[in-house]
C-alpha cells in the first residue's frame, strides 16, 4: 500500500492533535494528585514519625503497657463521633460502589492508631494509611466539585499518598490502590494520578523524616532443582498460613462482637489479656508494628512460635476495638515463619523470610503485582525469580480468604472466569 507524503502528514498531525487535547487531563492530574500527594505526604510523614516516637517511648517505659486499658477506652469514646465506625472497608466501597468517604476518618484513626502504638496494642499502620489516604482524597475530590469517577480516582490518590509516606514504597502504593479493590481487574485510568501523588508524598515524606523500609539479602542463591522446590513448598505453606491468619482475625472479630457485645468491656478484657500474656511470654515482641523483629527475620534469627504469636496479638488488638493495620502484622507473620522454613530446610533463611513475607502479604491482599513490586522495592531485583515464584503460587493457593470483606473478587483465580464474589471471612 502506497502511503504519500500528504498522507504522512496529514496523519502526523491528527497525532499530534490528539495528544494535545490530552494535554489538559495531564496538567489537571499533574496539580491535583500533586496537591494530594503534598497534603499526604507530609501528613503521612508526620504520622510515621509520630508511631516512630510513640513506639520508642514505650519500649524504654515499660509501665506504659499497663495503661493499654484506658487508651482503649479513649478509643471506644472517639469512635462514638462516627456512627458509622468507619474503616478500610469503607475506603474500598467509596470507590468501588461510591459510598462517601468522610473526612472525620483521617484525625479518628490517626489519633487511635497512636494510642495503640504508644500503650502496647499489636497492630500495623497502613490500614491507618489508606483510612487517612482514602477519606482526605476523597474529601478533596468532593471539594472540588469533581463527578463521581474523579472522585473515585482522588480516593485512589489519596491511598496511594499516604502509602508511599508510610512505606516508603511509591511503585506498589501506586499498583495497590488499583488492584486491591477489585481483584481480576485494575483501573489503569488511576495510574498516572496515583503514580503522580504516590511519588510526590514520598518526598514530601522526606522532608519530614519519614524513611522508607528497605532490606538486605543475599545474592547470587542458585535458581536450582532444590531451591525451585523448596520455595514451591514454601509458597505452599505460605498460602495456608495467610488463610490461617484471615480467619483467626475475622473469627476473633466474630467472637468478641458475640460474646462481649458491650464495646467499653470488650476493649478493656482485649487490653488486660494483651497485658497478661506479655507477663506470661515475658516479651514484649508481639507489642506494636514488631518491625525490628521482621528485621531479626531477615537476618535469620526468629522464634519458632513468633508468627503463631503474633497473630494471636494482633486478633485480640484488632477484634477487641484497637485501631491500626493489619499488613504490617502480615509481613511479620510472613517472614518470621519463612525464616522457620529456611532454617529447618538448609534453605537460605534470609531469602526465606524475604519469600515467606511478600508470599503472605499476597495471599492475604490478593495483589500479585503489589507484592511482586513490593518485593522488589523492599529486597531488590536480584532474587526476583523466587519472588515470582513465592507470590504466584500463594495468589492461587490461598483461595478467595481475604483481609477486607469489601474486596471484590471479580474473575476466578484458576480459570478466565468472571465470579463477582467478595472475600471469604
Amino acid at each position: 500500500m502506497n502511503i504519500t507524503t500528504d498522507k504522512l502528514f496529514s496523519l502526523l498531525k491528527e497525532g499530534i492533535w490528539k495528544c494535545l487535547a490530552r494535554i489538559g487531563i495531564l496538567l489537571r492530574w499533574i496539580v491535583l494528585a500533586g496537591a494530594a500527594g503534598v497534603v499526604l505526604g507530609l501528613i503521612g510523614g508526620g504520622f510515621a514519625r509520630c508511631i516512630t516516637i510513640v513506639t520508642g517511648f514505650r519500649i524504654t517505659h515499660l509501665w506504659m503497657l499497663y495503661l493499654l486499658p484506658v487508651s482503649g477506652l479513649a478509643i471506644v469514646a472517639m469512635y462514638r463521633l462516627d456512627p458509622s465506625k468507619s474503616g478500610t472497608n469503607r475506603v474500598l466501597e467509596g470507590i468501588s460502589g461510591g459510598k462517601y468517604v468522610p473526612l472525620r476518618m483521617a484525625p479518628l484513626i490517626m489519633i487511635s492508631t497512636v494510642l495503640t502504638h504508644a500503650f502496647g496494642g499489636s497492630a500495623g499502620r497502613e490500614g491507618a494509611a489508606l483510612q487517612l489516604g482514602g477519606s482526605i482524597g476523597g474529601t478533596l475530590g468532593k471539594w472540588l466539585k469533581m463527578d463521581e469517577y474523579d472522585q473515585k480516582i482522588m480516593i485512589m490518590c489519596g491511598m496511594s499518598a499516604a502509602f508511599s509516606a508510610l512505606f516508603g514504597t511509591p511503585l506498589t502504593a501506586t499498583v495497590f490502590s488499583m488492584e486491591v479493590v477489585s481483584v481480576g481487574i485494575m483501573q489503569y485510568a488511576a495510574l498516572v494520578p496515583c503514580s503522580i501523588a504516590a511519588l510526590t508524598a514520598r518526598e514530601m515524606a522526606i522532608l519530614v523524616g519519614a524513611e522508607g523500609e528497605h532490606f538486605a539479602i543475599p545474592t547470587g542463591i542458585p535458581m536450582n532443582a532444590k531451591n525451585i522446590t523448596l520455595v514451591i513448598i514454601l509458597a505452599l505453606l505460605c498460602a495456608a498460613v495467610s488463610i490461617l491468619f484471615c480467619a483467626v482475625l475475622h473469627r476473633t472479630e466474630h467472637l468478641y462482637q458475640k460474646y462481649v457485645p458491650n464495646e467499653w468491656i470488650r476493649v478493656v478484657s482485649g487490653a488486660l489479656l494483651i497485658i497478661l500474656l506479655v507477663n506470661l511470654l515475658h516479651t514484649t515482641d508481639y507489642l506494636g508494628t514488631g518491625m525490628n523483629i521482621i528485621t531479626k527475620a531477615i537476618s535469620g534469627e526468629v522464634v519458632p512460635t513468633a508468627f503463631l504469636l503474633k497473630m494471636i496479638f494482633t486478633a485480640i488488638t484488632l477484634g477487641c476495638g484497637f485501631k491500626g493495620g493489619e499488613i504490617v502484622p502480615t509481613l511479620f507473620v510472613g517472614a518470621t515463619f519463612g525464616c522457620i522454613f529456611g532454617q529447618l530446610t538448609s534453605f537460605d533463611p534470609s531469602l526465606a523470610a524475604a519469600c515467606g513475607m511478600v508470599s503472605v502479604f499476597c495471599g492475604v491482599t490478593n495483589c500479585p503485582i503489589s507484592s511482586l513490586f513490593l518485593s522488589f522495592e523492599l529486597f531488590g531485583f536480584d532474587c526476583m525469580p523466587f519472588f515470582l515464584l513465592a507470590i504466584g503460587i500463594g495468589y492461587l493457593e490461598s483461595g478467595y480468604f481475604g483481609l477486607y470483606h469489601s474486596q471484590k473478587i471479580l474473575y476466578s483465580k484458576t480459570k478466565l472466569q468472571f465470579i463477582n464474589t467478595r472475600t471469604k471471612e
